[in-house]
This record gives structure tokens, sequence and C-alpha cells, in this order.
């Protein structure tokens, strides 16, 4: 037996589970039921983000072009989130709201995460610009 039949085989018996549990919540008025339901939901998720990873790292080794082209992106956003954490980040110790501190550490590392982000976005607008004015001509 193929993995498609596999997975459509599992799909099937987890949909009929979520099925049942809201059917016991509906019918019983059970609340136990969102636990369950919650449960299902988490376990669907992660064989969703497991067998992506899995077929995605798959397809990425087996092909040299694509392993190369990934490596420069990762290599990309690796020397981006270097710049932003030690040359735009600044941290400082923060008190928060319930009272306890935020470490200049983590600061540091917020504060980079947001540079990144908003560096992410000004590339994107700008090749998105670039590449419309160059299709107009």
């Amino acid at each position: 037996m193929n993995s498609y039949k596999i997975i459509k085989y599992i799909a099937y018996a987890l949909s009929l589970l979520g099925v049942l549990f809201v059917l016991m919540i509906q019918m019983m008025d059970m609340l136990q039921g969102i636990d369950y339901i919650l449960f299902v939901a988490y376990l669907i998720m992660g064989l969703i983000v497991s067998s992506v990873a899995f077929y995605t790292f798959k397809n990425v080794i087996a092909d040299k072009a694509a392993l190369r082209s990934t490596l420069k992106t990762l290599g990309a956003f690796l020397i981006l989130f270097l710049i932003c954490y030690f040359v735009l980040a600044r941290g400082e110790e923060t008190p928060l709201r319930d009272g306890k501190m935020l470490s200049a550490a983590g600061s540091k590392l917020i504060s980079a995460a947001l540079f990144m982000f908003y560096s992410l976005i000004l590339i994107a607008s700008g090749s998105m610009l670039w590449f419309g004015i160059k299709s107009r001509k």
C-alpha cells in the first residue's frame, strides 16, 4: 500500500473522530468534547506540518539546483538577521505590566525581529516596484 492511501485512510479516521466529538458536544452537552476536538486538531496540524517538512526536505535534497537555491536563500536570511541583530537592534531591560522584567537579550531579540520584518517588507515592496516598472517597458 502506498503512502497516499495510508494518508487518505488516516484523514478519514480523523475526520470521523472530529464529527463524533462535535456530535458529542451538541447532543450530550458535554464540554469535555472541546478538549478532544482540540487534541484532534493539534494532531492533524502536527501531521500536516511534519509531512510538509519531510517532503520538502526530501525534494530539496534530491535536486542539487534546488538545494543550492535553498541554501542561498537561507544564507541571505541569516545575513539579514545578523545585520539586524548586531547593527540595528538595541537591548535594554524593560519592565513588563505584570511586574516582571524583560531581559536586555530578550529585548534585543525582539527588536532584531522587528527590524528584520521591516527590512523584508521594504525588500518585497522594492522588488515588486522594480519588476512592475521593468515589465512596463
